[in-house]
């Protein structure tokens, strides 16, 4: 059979086929018609699934409801997803991998605990995002029953405000730590920077208008108060700076995120996007109309850790005219 686009065959499936009720909700239907064309052999493994988008773009639907589609389908074990290559298909015939393994397989019972849960969890949210976080899916992942972790987390908020906690806590923060406040926050923002380098989902569980109440995300917030111990400041200026600090990170680390998301979505790399935007780019610098744009060179904008030194750098320097201004004042 000549090889076709996923998306195009399920198309014309659900062009011309009439297997679904329409008293079945969209995203239901759109699972159906999705899983018997994987389990009749009739969309192979490793065949790219259309994206979250194209989803919602081609049957009209909801993001929302684009998105459960693929969380159901996830679930079932029929698709993956892969860095660089987006949702593909997994199984060809047979039954989903969800239906193939024995509730707890693998998993001792002492191992389900809240710690499991939580790292069960992150795993999950590394590979594919916050969104593909369920307790459903930690379950089927874990080879257990959905109602079973109920134990450990009472729902998805306290779930994520659970998983932000523990991996805060994966950030050693030494006492005292370096001499002088510059150091100490150079310390702890290059701590953080690291946890959403190798969380990319972290920053979207930061809320700085509800923070949440947790115990190793609090102690860096304690720990950068005492960083600022001794310059003569009030609480309402310390508290400021330590979360202005801690935005600085967040502000960076979600371009990573969204970037990261954008590759993983659509399967196109960073490099590849942008030697697909050079033509466009080339006639545009080429007009001369922007000189100071042309002289730029193209990893300059792309380096996002560069961009994160930067600003800290110059926020710091900030901070430390601020400090020189007030004891001058004092004088």
């Amino acid at each position: 059979m000549a090889e076709r686009s996923v998306l195009a065959d399920i198309e014309s499936e659900l062009v011309h086929s009439s297997l679904v009720p329409s008293a079945i909700p969209p995203y239901q239907q759109i699972v159906t018609e999705i899983r018997t064309r994987i389990l009749t052999g009739e969309l192979r493994p490793g065949e790219r699934m259309p994206s979250i988008r194209q989803i919602a773009g081609r049957w009209g639907v909801a993001v929302a409801t684009a998105t459960k589609v693929m969380a159901a389908l996830r679930d079932e074990g029929l698709v993956e997803t892969k860095v660089g290559a987006g949702a593909v298909v997994t199984l060809g015939r047979g039954q989903p991998a969800a239906r193939q393994r024995q509730a707890g397989a693998g998993i001792p019972k002492q191992a389900l605990n809240r710690k499991h849960t939580l790292r069960t969890a992150i795993a999950i949210a590394d590979r594919e995002g916050l969104d593909a976080v369920s307790m459903r899916r930690i379950a089927a992942e874990m080879g257990v029953g959905p109602m079973s972790l109920y134990r450990h987390v009472a729902g998805k908020d306290e779930l994520v405000m659970q998983m932000a906690d523990e991996v805060f806590g994966e950030a050693e923060l030494p006492a005292p730590g370096p001499d002088g406040w510059r150091a100490k926050l150079e310390l702890i923002s290059r701590r953080q920077w690291e946890l959403c380098r190798r969380h990319l989902w972290l920053p979207r569980a930061v809320s700085f208008t509800r923070p949440l109440l947790a115990p190793n995300m609090m102690e860096h917030t304690e720990w950068t108060l005492r960083a600022l111990d001794g310059l003569g400041l009030p609480m309402t200026t310390r508290i400021r700076e330590a979360l202005a600090l801690h935005a600085l990170v967040v502000s960076a680390a979600l371009s990573m995120a969204q970037e990261a998301e954008a590759e993983q979505e659509t399967g196109v790399t960073l490099d590849r996007w942008w030697l697909a935007q050079q033509e466009r780019a080339d006639a545009l610098l080429g007009t001369g109309r922007f000189p100071l744009l042309a002289a730029i060179a193209e990893e300059t904008v792309t380096d996002v850790d560069g961009l994160f030194e930067y600003s800290l750098a110059r926020h710091l320097d900030g901070f430390a005219a601020m400090l020189h201004r007030d004891a001058a004042r004092r004088q």
